[in-house]
């Protein structure tokens, strides 16, 4: 298969790259997820809403103390109000670029104030990197473009080709509720081709849920990567900064 971009080279000797991520601060993520990265030796990035980081405030100070990487993912998760769940003042609809930049440095503010980091990632919510309706449409990926230095978007179940890739709409293949089978095939997919795997869970535990990552297949999953030397398994902001250096080299 041709290799992911001419001229690009991961570090010594990796071939590809993997990075596992989870949304919203779900209290299933410390509960179950985080200490299942822990006993692989494999650093996770973690999209926090502050809302919900604030149920398990010392557990998400734990997950920083031990390095996994913690992004930012807006206050009130706005998405389209086509979806039913979404509050109507929290449609992106009904947002403007104003509120929109407002309202990721607020996240960014108490995110820092919590856990004492300045986030470096961002995660779109629901995959839509859109606010406004109509011919008043914008895109928000040049604010994610300011004030990161990686946007995850949407889920489909391709890799990112690193040479190539926009680090502010980088792409993500879904974890949860697949067999670990499903998941080995997108991972080797990605270390034939070269490229940058980013998976997105959401709640950690036990089959049957509504986008929830078995335990099971998280470890299964974990090992594997960590018996597999050729793949780098890091953060999205870790491999983000190799792929902007190495790709400007």
């Amino acid at each position: 298969m041709r290799p992911a971009s001419q001229g690009f080279r991961w570090p010594p000797g990796r071939r590809a790259a993997v990075s596992l991520t989870f949304d919203d601060a779900r209290l299933s993520q410390v509960d179950v997820g985080i200490p299942v990265l822990d006993r692989h030796g494999i650093r996770g990035t973690f999209y926090v809403l502050p809302g919900n980081m604030r149920r398990r405030l010392r557990g998400w100070r734990a997950a920083v103390a031990r390095g996994h990487e913690i992004g930012n993912h807006t206050v009130n998760h706005p998405c389209t109000g086509t979806f039913a769940w979404v509050k109507p003042e929290n449609a992106l609809e009904r947002y403007t670029l104003a509120r929109m930049e407002a309202e990721l440095l607020r996240a960014n503010l108490e995110l820092r104030e919590a856990l004492g980091v300045r986030p470096t990632s961002f995660a779109y919510c629901c995959c839509q990197t859109f606010v406004g309706t109509g011919a008043q449409v914008r895109s928000y990926v040049p604010l994610v473009a300011k004030h990161f230095a990686v946007g995850r978007s949407g889920v489909s179940d391709a890799h990112n080709r690193p040479g190539r890739v926009d680090l502010a709409q980088v792409w993500s293949s879904a974890i949860d509720n697949r067999t670990f089978a499903e998941v080995r095939a997108l991972i080797d997919a990605a270390v034939a081709d070269g490229g940058w795997l980013v998976l997105v869970g959401h709640e950690v535990g036990r089959a049957g849920g509504t986008l929830t990552t078995t335990a099971a297949v998280l470890a299964r999953v974990c090992a594997h990567l960590a018996a597999r030397p050729e793949i780098w398994t890091d953060t999205v902001s870790a491999i983000g900064q190799h792929v902007r250096s190495a790709a400007g080299s």
